[in-house]
């Protein structure tokens, strides 16, 4: 259903391209295991966290200091009904600047209430984009403790 995607915000006082550059370096604000890259269209890169969560994702749009997508190539979210459900969705970041602030904003194209892991999963990215990754942001500091680890 339109509009039921999971989405986040924030605004920071550093510029496009800084929160372009650590949004395309997942490895700095995303705790887990991760292996690729995703600085260029067509890379790949996967991350693991323990036994909770697997996915592999692939760049499929970079606009230097206004936006990132990825899409969701592999998913297995053990003990979920649907271990896949991420499969096939979309991770986008959109940057604008405005009046000395830019803005990031984050949406997950089709996690949506009626997946088994919405709950966590939106706990999760709240977590890593409001937190870790606005933290990397604003202070250069590596990816902050996850609050379930």
């Amino acid at each position: 259903m339109p509009g039921q995607d999971f989405h986040t915000s924030f605004s920071v006082p550093q510029s496009a391209e800084e929160v372009f550059t650590a949004v395309t370096d997942p490895t700095r604000w995303w705790t887990g295991e991760i292996e690729g890259t995703a600085t260029e269209v067509e890379d790949e890169f996967t991350y693991r966290y323990g036994d909770l969560h697997y996915s592999k994702q692939r760049v499929v749009e970079l606009i230097p200091a206004r936006r990132v997508v990825w899409k969701v190539l592999q998913s297995d979210l053990p003990g979920n009904g649907d271990p896949e459900e991420w499969t096939g969705t979309k991770i986008t970041f959109e940057i604008a600047e405005d009046k000395g602030q830019t803005e990031l904003r984050f949406s997950h194209q089709g996690l949506v209430p009626q997946f088994e892991c919405f709950d966590a999963c939106s706990s999760a990215w709240g977590f890593y984009i409001n937190a870790s990754l606005k933290r990397l942001i604003t202070t250069g500091d590596g990816p902050s403790t996850p609050p379930w680890a």
